[in-house]
């Protein structure tokens, strides 16, 4: 009887863990109320278009944040990041020196590599904790921002016409931003699962000592996963310029708090350690669904606001009572 107990609470146990599969069934729900709420004008196709195109910068940026929330980091400089790298290559775009769209994302790419790179030097080798480094490191990118640009801002006419093109095409009926999207999460997803170094990252999440003890360079692990992050936020930066063909030093500002939103409604621990390149796909696609349906029903700015501040409220509420169930649940299997 006591063997039947036991297995049925591991079932549960098992179900209340797949929090993929609870999110998507969230995600359904939530769905059908808006669809409903906004008399059938939701899911119609133009509405699921420019939600995928509006929020596919904030879903690639996701990504990054993954990362470091895996090895027990932050990031709250990912807006001021993406700012740097999308406003200094729009910068060289006016001045003649970018002369093709592939070279202009690789550039935005390359800025916001290095600007990743140095947080995690700060990180690894200065030993300073990550939201202290990355908050310093959002006032230096933003100034940086306005002073490299003279606070202007460069706009559509200023930009290769290929560049600004690029975010209102299609590819099979899917806009471009949103393939790009989908290339980043396959490769998180392989990266993650199939590699060494994405084993090495969740090892010094789960257990920095245990992993410094079976031969794992943390340092080296904190760097490349900062400048990872730091390369996507510059990829996220090219995709928002070319999107609103428009590049200014307040663009991306709070882009953080969305993200991190999206990371710990997908699951991810802020303790480091857990989570997934899907749990984080539904997570972003959960707050763009939120976002875009908010307005759609006709809720205003505030309560806009309010109401993505609870739901992140509750989700770090959820994953913390789904960790100490599991904690729990564990130190109960174990023979004493």
């Amino acid at each position: 009887m006591k063997n039947k107990t036991l297995l049925k609470n591991d079932k549960l146990g098992g179900i209340l863990r797949s929090r993929e599969s609870s999110l998507l069934l969230v995600m359904i729900l939530l769905v059908a109320v808006i669809q409903w709420r906004s008399n059938g004008m939701f899911l119609k196709p133009i509405v699921i278009s420019q939600l995928l195109q509006n929020y596919s910068y904030i879903m690639v940026l996701s990504f990054g944040m993954l990362l470091v929330l895996l090895i027990g980091g932050i990031d709250i400089a990912i807006g001021a990041t993406m700012a740097i790298s999308a406003m200094s290559t729009c910068l060289m775009m006016r001045d003649g020196m970018i002369t093709s769209a592939p070279l202009a994302f690789g550039m935005s790419i390359l800025i916001g590599l290095v600007c990743g790179l140095l947080i995690g030097l700060v990180v690894a080798k200065g030993k300073v904790i990550p939201i202290i480094a990355t908050l310093g490191a959002q006032y230096i990118f933003r100034g940086l921002t306005y002073y490299v640009s003279d606070s202007d801002w460069v706009s559509r006419d200023e930009m290769l016409p290929a560049y600004t093109q690029f975010a209102q095409g299609e590819f099979l009926g899917i806009n471009n931003l949103f393939w790009i999207v989908i290339g980043v999460f396959v490769l998180f997803l392989m990266f993650l699962k199939w590699t060494g170094f994405g084993r090495q990252i969740y090892a010094v999440g789960s257990n920095s000592d245990a992993a410094k003890i079976s031969g794992i360079n943390i340092d080296r692990v904190k760097i490349i996963v900062y400048a990872i992050n730091g390369a996507i936020a510059g990829l996220a930066g090219a995709m928002y310029t070319s999107l609103y063909t428009s590049a200014q030093g307040n663009m991306a500002d709070g882009a953080e708090m969305d993200v991190i939103a999206a990371c710990v409604i997908g699951g991810v621990s802020l303790n480091g350690g857990q989570g997934s390149a899907f749990g984080v796909l539904l997570g972003a696609l959960t707050i763009a669904i939120i976002s875009k349906s908010l307005s759609l029903v006709g809720i205003d700015a505030f309560w806009q606001q309010a109401l993505k501040g609870a739901i992140i409220l509750l989700a770090v509420l959820i994953n913390v009572i789904v960790q100490r169930n599991a904690a729990r649940k564990a130190l109960e299997g174990r023979d004493i």
